[in-house]
């Protein structure tokens, strides 16, 4: 599980809700369910008008995806091409076919299919590369729900504290009430500004963040696999592969005990 993101989130809102109490508030006046109501309701309302059903039902994934997802580690990945690479031109490619159920990441493992099935270079890369941007157009689909909404939070809460100025304008009679009353009504404008810059907008950038990780990731996978079928040296590959990642995060295996 990726810890930061919860992390981060959680710590952003005791942070806010520290400072406020440090200041004298109690938690009880931020606590306002009409506020809530027309502010998250109002955001998922205008959010679901922007989308179709399938894409605002992918949320619960998408959620558990920035939670959970961790950004994907390269070096593991070099390391496995190079390693193949090398079975390649110590077995031939057809060996690879025994290989590949051990390949747990299935765009590398489709990869790896079309080489052995020699299929041309130009359609490997064609083929691969169509999918990795489709993968991405659908991925930006789930970062605009995210920021759609966080766009939209802070206009709810402003429509939000201008009804509850309404109603407090409506009863002057009462002057004693008025002050807690526009408090109150200023809540709508916190839960909507609160709930953007430290949710939404968050993991909206999360989710950009780890589909930019994956595109990179995808596009060094079709470089290497390209280059293994056609039988470079690994040392080339890795090194051809190296310059997708930042210098000295490089990781090669140690060999054995007694390996030459």
């Amino acid at each position: 599980m990726e810890i930061m993101t919860p992390a981060g989130i959680l710590f952003a809102a005791v942070c806010l809700i520290s400072g406020f109490l440090l200041e004298g508030g109690h938690v009880s006046a931020l606590l306002a369910p009409t506020a809530f109501i027309i502010v998250v309701g109002g955001t998922l309302g205008a959010t679901v008008v922007a989308f179709s059903t399938k894409e605002v039902l992918s949320v619960p994934i998408l959620l558990k995806t920035a939670m959970t997802k961790k950004v994907p580690d390269f070096s593991e990945t070099i390391n496995l091409i190079v390693e193949l690479a090398e079975k390649a031109r110590r077995e031939g490619l057809l060996y690879l076919d025994s290989q590949l159920d051990t390949i747990e990441d299935p765009f590398l493992r489709k990869a790896m299919q079309l080489v052995v099935d020699g299929t041309d270079p130009e359609m490997v890369r064609s083929i691969l590369e169509t999918e990795v941007y489709s993968a991405y157009e659908r991925h930006q689909v789930g970062v605009h729900i995210f920021e759609g909404a966080g766009g939209y939070a802070p206009t709810m809460g402003i429509i939000g504290t201008v009804m509850g100025l309404v109603h407090v304008l409506g009863n002057l009679s009462d002057p004693d009430s008025l002050g807690p009353a526009i408090a109150m009504a200023f809540i709508a404008t916190l839960y909507g500004v609160g709930s953007a810059n430290v949710f939404w907008l968050p993991i909206g950038a999360k989710l950009k963040n780890l589909s930019k990780k994956e595109l990179v990731l995808r596009e060094m996978m079709i470089e290497g696999i390209l280059a293994l079928q056609a039988g470079y040296n690994p040392t080339i590959i890795r090194e051809r592969l190296n310059a997708f990642i930042k210098p000295g995060e490089s990781k090669q295996p140690q060999a054995d005990e007694g390996e030459v």
